[in-house]
């Protein structure tokens, strides 16, 4: 079948959503979409659930707008791509140079005809800085996953100020940001969930108002209005292949992977880190099933013998463990 390229007149209403991207010289990657206007956005957070519902519900309605053509300028480089079918696009490059560890700017614009594309940053880490990969919901965030019905009444009774984090999280995580670093130039932090693109801005609320480290967010496809029961749910594969790519984006870096038992991240973890041996460093999970205690410690005793474990129900038995295999320093306390 042959790709049919928007119109015009949809080039000039299309609006250009793009994400942080990551990478290093010679790979570096930028996300977004294209929609056929403005996606909405969480304006005031009050104690209400209608409220909650009704912009909840409006950051589902949406529509994508596909086979847009795309101009990526990166400093001197330019790249020409499209939207695909649901209106997501991604650039795949290596800079003409050497780039510094740090954020670097780009633009995405609509082919030639737009005079203000949309503005975005990269960020470059430095090959010797440690890297981190977190699940989102039910290891920093209280979300009920597993039950369909308590997830969607976190989502929609609550504004993203009003989302319960576990305790010590956001201590925990900014101590990982800066392990064996300082405060310029911290560790990169990929945030990697099922949650839609929907919840981009949702997400980066809940984390700024958290204190939690900012950090490159790698969710899931788009969802309409009427897959809003839907939300959250994606298969095993597709979180594989987010953290696969970012694994090969950095095959120097050594990673940290933080997940839950609530669903497959003991599975994926150790699938992971046994195709990626000599990357991964340690891998921690958060014990919110207690019925899946027991499996989910067998899953851990059977890891390569170079990657640590840690199987915990509050981040301070986390940080212990971090301190006691030398990825945390020591509490001068």
């Amino acid at each position: 079948m042959l790709r049919r390229e928007a119109g015009p007149s949809i080039q000039r209403k299309a609006f250009i959503k793009v994400y942080q991207g990551f990478g290093h010289t010679g790979s570096l990657v930028v996300y977004g979409h294209v929609f056929h206007r403005k996606p909405y956005r969480f304006r005031r957070f009050r104690n209400s659930f209608l409220l909650n519902l009704v912009q909840l519900v409006r950051l589902f309605v949406l529509k994508p707008a596909p086979y847009v053509p795309l101009r990526l300028q990166f400093y001197d480089q330019v790249l020409e791509g499209h939207s695909e079918y649901d209106g997501f696009f991604r650039f795949e490059w290596a800079s003409a140079h050497t780039l510094a560890a740090g954020w670097h700017p780009f633009t995405v614009g609509l082919g030639n005809d737009n005079p203000a594309p949309a503005e975005g940053k990269l960020w470059v880490p430095h090959v010797t800085q440690f890297a981190f990969i977190s699940d989102i919901d039910d290891t920093i965030m209280k979300s009920y996953s597993a039950t369909v019905f308590r997830r969607l009444y976190e989502l929609l009774a609550r504004n993203p100020e009003r989302r319960r984090i576990f305790l010590e999280t956001a201590n925990h995580y900014k101590l990982l940001s800066l392990a064996h670093t300082h405060a310029a130039a911290p560790n990169p932090m990929f945030y990697v969930s099922s949650s839609e693109w929907n919840l981009y801005d949702y997400l980066d609320r809940v984390f700024s108002y958290n204190n939690l480290p900012p950090g490159i967010f790698l969710l899931n496809q788009v969802k309409r209005w009427f897959e809003l029961l839907r939300s959250g749910k994606t298969g095993h594969s597709g979180k594989l292949i987010r953290i696969s790519r970012v694994l090969q984006a950095f095959p120097r870096q050594q990673f940290v992977l933080l997940g839950d038992n609530s669903q497959q991240d003991p599975q994926l973890y150790r699938a992971i880190a046994e195709k990626h041996p000599g990357q991964i460093y340690a891998i921690y999970i958060r014990n919110v099933r207690a019925s899946r205690a027991v499996a989910t410690e067998t899953l851990l005793s059977g890891l390569p013998a170079n990657v640590h474990s840690c199987f915990f129900e509050h981040s301070s038995e986390a940080i212990e463990h971090g301190r006691a295999i030398g990825l945390l320093p020591q509490d001068k306390g």
